[in-house]
This record gives C-alpha cells, sequence and structure tokens, in this order.
C-alpha cells in the first residue's frame, strides 16, 4: 500500500482558476480604474468635509474680515479702482486668494500626513496608476476650493455695498478650476517634498502667501512702477486673480495684449508644467518609497 501524498496535476479546471488571476507585477486592470478614482477622491473630500467647520467656513469667514477691513479703511468717499467700487474690486480676488490657499492646504497634506502617521502604503498599493492618484487627489483639492469660494461667496452676496454677481460666467469657473488646479499640483509637490508639517507651512508662509499678497488682489497692477509691473506679470497667481475677477467685473487691470487669452494660456502652461513635474515625482517614488 503507497503511503506517499499523490500529486495532484493541474487539470483544466486548476487552469482555469490560476489563469483568472494576474501575475505579479501584470496590470489586471486595463482601462481607467475610475471605481478606484472615485474611491479616492471621495475619502479625500470625507477627510476635509468631516472638519467643514476649520476647513471651509472659517476660511471664509478670515476672509471676509480682510473685505470689511480694507473696504472700511480704503473704500471709503466712494473710492473707484478701473471703473468700479473698490469693494467690488477686491472682493472677487479674495475669493480666489482664499480658493488657492484652501486647494494647496488641501493636497499639501494628502501624502505628507500618510508619511508622517506611516499610512503611505495606503495611497501607493491600490490599484491606481500614478495619473490615476493625480487626479482623485487633485479634483479633491479642487473641491475644497469651490465649496470655500461659494461659502465666501454666499457671505459676500448678503454684505451691504459689495456686488459680486458674475459678469462672466465662464471665466468665473475657468479660472477658478485652473487656479485651483494649479495650487493643488504645488501643494502634491510639497507633500512629497516635505519630510514634517514645518516643510509644508515654510512653503505656505514664503511661497504661497507672498504670491497670493502680491498677485493684485487688493490693488491695480497697472498703477505700480514699470519694473514691478514686470514682477507681478511673471506671477501665475496674478493671472488667476485677473481672470476670476474679470468673470465678475468684465474688466481687468492690465496693459497686455488680450489679457485673458493671455491668462488662460499662462494658467494652462503653468499647470502642464506643474503637472509633469508631480507625475515623474510619483513615479520615482522620492521620498515615498524605501
Amino acid at each position: 500500500m503507497n503511503d506517499q501524498p499523490q500529486i495532484s496535476r493541474p487539470d483544466s479546471t486548476n487552469s482555469a482558476a490560476t489563469s483568472s488571476f494576474a501575475e505579479p507585477g501584470v496590470p489586471h486592470i486595463h482601462t481607467l480604474n475610475v471605481r478606484g478614482m472615485q474611491a479616492l477622491y471621495v475619502k479625500e473630500v470625507r477627510r476635509f468635509f468631516k472638519v467643514q467647520l476649520q476647513t471651509i467656513w472659517a476660511p471664509a469667514i478670515t476672509t471676509l474680515l480682510f473685505l470689511v477691513i480694507f473696504t472700511v479703511a480704503l473704500g471709503g468717499a466712494g473710492r473707484t479702482v478701473i471703473g468700479v467700487p473698490f469693494a467690488d474690486f477686491i472682493a472677487p480676488g479674495l475669493i480666489m486668494m482664499a480658493m488657492l490657499q484652501n486647494s494647496f492646504a488641501n493636497s499639501s497634506f494628502s501624502l505628507l500626513v500618510g508619511k508622517i502617521q506611516g499610512t503611505i502604503v495606503d495611497y501607493l498599493m491600490p490599484p491606481l496608476a500614478v495619473g490615476e492618484l493625480i487626479i482623485a487627489l487633485i479634483g479633491a483639492a479642487i473641491t475644497r476650493a469651490i465649496l470655500v469660494g461659494c461659502a465666501l461667496w454666499l457671505a459676500m452676496l448678503l454684505w451691504p455695498g459689495v456686488h459680486v454677481i458674475p459678469d462672466h460666467l465662464w471665466a468665473v469657473a475657468v479660472f477658478g478650476v485652473l487656479g485651483a488646479s494649479m495650487l493643488g499640483f504645488l501643494g502634491l509637490i510639497t507633500s512629497v517634498w516635505a519630510e514634517k508639517f514645518d516643510h509644508a507651512a515654510a512653503v505656505t508662509n514664503f511661497v504661497v502667501t507672498p504670491l497670493a499678497l502680491l498677485s493684485g488682489t487688493f490693488y491695480s497692477v497697472d498703477k505700480l512702477a514699470p519694473w514691478f509691473q514686470t514682477i507681478a506679470h511673471g506671477n501665475p497667481v496674478y493671472y488667476a486673480i485677473m481672470g476670476f475677477r474679470y468673470g465678475f467685473i468684465g474688466t481687468v487691470d492690465s496693459t497686455i495684449a488680450n489679457p485673458v487669452l493671455t491668462a488662460v494660456l499662462a494658467l494652462v502652461a503653468v499647470n502642464i508644467v506643474l503637472g509633469l513635474l508631480t507625475y515623474r515625482l510619483l513615479v520615482s517614488g522620492w521620498k515615498l518609497k524605501a
């Protein structure tokens, strides 16, 4: 009697079962992983929406205080800028500034908190291509920016003496999305580079805030000295705020030929450059993988 264990030979049934699984390292999903992107997007949106008092309403109230202070201090006596009341001039810029800052804050937090808490594997292991990962994270950052902008717009809509009814809704939408995605890419690059929250805060304080404050939010760029106008025209945030303001008041504070078209092309170019840089960093696994 043979007591040796019987080795079963693979039959057609076993072959069919094993063939249903992809080999290690071989992609099993050959199309766009829409469900995976949707799951990550929803996760990121729920993350900031759970603390919406801090991530949505607090930035709106803080920016609204800027409007109150500057209109009281500088907007009296019927002061106008480029032919519109001062309050109407700075209101769209304040909305755009808040959207940009919160888009950056959301995307710069995503991967950074994963690295600090040791949960970065939750972003790297799911069956998501690098492009799909970027789309989900940037989409969540844009969503937060839009929610902050809508909350601030509603508050300004009810504020006396401020008119924020859009003249060109397409410009509001286009420049809002392009500006938020630009700072979203910058935040994602920051989250890859940063190793602690102090690094992300440094980028916020020394890069994002100066770019926002020196972009014509509170003043007209065409009234500056020529050399300072040149510096302002090299600031991509200026084009986002200028185009977004155009969507509300129907005019711009720029002497550039075709300023609105120039602003769109400039933001598209910056988004492409930042997007490619983000893609290369994530593909390389720099500071993300051992």
